[in-house]
Protein backbone atom coordinates (compact mmCIF):
# COMPACT_ATOMS: atom_id res chain seq x y z
CA UNK A 1 0.00 0.00 0.00
CA UNK A 2 1.48 3.69 -1.01
CA UNK A 3 1.91 5.74 1.80
CA UNK A 4 -0.20 8.94 1.88
CA UNK A 5 1.06 12.46 1.01
CA UNK A 6 0.98 15.06 3.78
CA UNK A 7 -0.45 18.26 2.68
CA UNK A 8 1.58 20.82 2.82
CA UNK A 9 -0.38 23.85 3.33
CA UNK A 10 -1.62 22.32 6.15
CA UNK A 11 1.74 21.40 7.60
CA UNK A 12 2.95 24.97 7.22
CA UNK A 13 0.04 26.30 9.44
CA UNK A 14 -0.61 23.99 12.15
CA UNK A 15 2.05 22.63 14.80
CA UNK A 16 1.33 20.04 17.61
CA UNK A 17 1.71 20.80 20.95
CA UNK A 18 2.97 17.89 23.64
CA UNK A 19 -0.20 16.63 24.71
CA UNK A 20 -1.56 16.04 20.87
CA UNK A 21 -3.13 19.23 20.65
CA UNK A 22 -3.22 21.16 17.41
CA UNK A 23 -2.22 25.16 17.81
CA UNK A 24 -2.44 27.75 15.17
CA UNK A 25 -2.29 31.19 14.23
CA UNK A 26 -5.02 33.86 13.71
CA UNK A 27 -6.22 35.46 11.02
CA UNK A 28 -6.75 39.02 10.02
CA UNK A 29 -3.53 40.58 11.33
CA UNK A 30 -1.80 41.26 7.77
CA UNK A 31 -3.19 44.65 6.32
CA UNK A 32 -6.12 47.08 7.81
CA UNK A 33 -4.84 47.22 11.54
CA UNK A 34 -5.91 50.47 11.75
CA UNK A 35 -9.44 50.07 12.01
CA UNK A 36 -9.31 47.34 14.58
CA UNK A 37 -8.89 47.97 18.51
CA UNK A 38 -5.64 47.35 20.02
CA UNK A 39 -7.81 44.81 22.50
CA UNK A 40 -8.83 42.65 19.30
CA UNK A 41 -5.04 43.11 18.05
CA UNK A 42 -3.80 41.83 21.12
CA UNK A 43 -5.73 38.57 20.82
CA UNK A 44 -5.11 37.90 17.42
CA UNK A 45 -1.46 37.78 17.75
CA UNK A 46 -1.66 34.35 20.45
CA UNK A 47 -1.56 31.08 19.58
CA UNK A 48 -5.13 28.87 19.45
CA UNK A 49 -6.00 25.28 20.05
CA UNK A 50 -7.80 23.85 16.81
CA UNK A 51 -11.42 23.28 17.98
CA UNK A 52 -12.59 19.87 18.12
CA UNK A 53 -14.89 19.54 15.53
CA UNK A 54 -12.10 20.04 12.66
CA UNK A 55 -9.43 17.55 14.11
CA UNK A 56 -10.21 14.72 11.92
CA UNK A 57 -10.10 16.71 8.89
CA UNK A 58 -6.87 17.65 9.81
CA UNK A 59 -5.69 14.76 10.65
CA UNK A 60 -6.15 13.65 7.19
CA UNK A 61 -4.30 15.98 5.82
CA UNK A 62 -0.81 15.67 8.65
CA UNK A 63 -0.94 11.54 8.95
CA UNK A 64 2.57 11.55 9.98
CA UNK A 65 2.51 14.39 12.22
Amino acid sequence: MPKIKTLQAASKRFKITALGKYKYKHANMRHILTKKSTKHKRHLRQKSILPKIYLTTIMKYLPYI
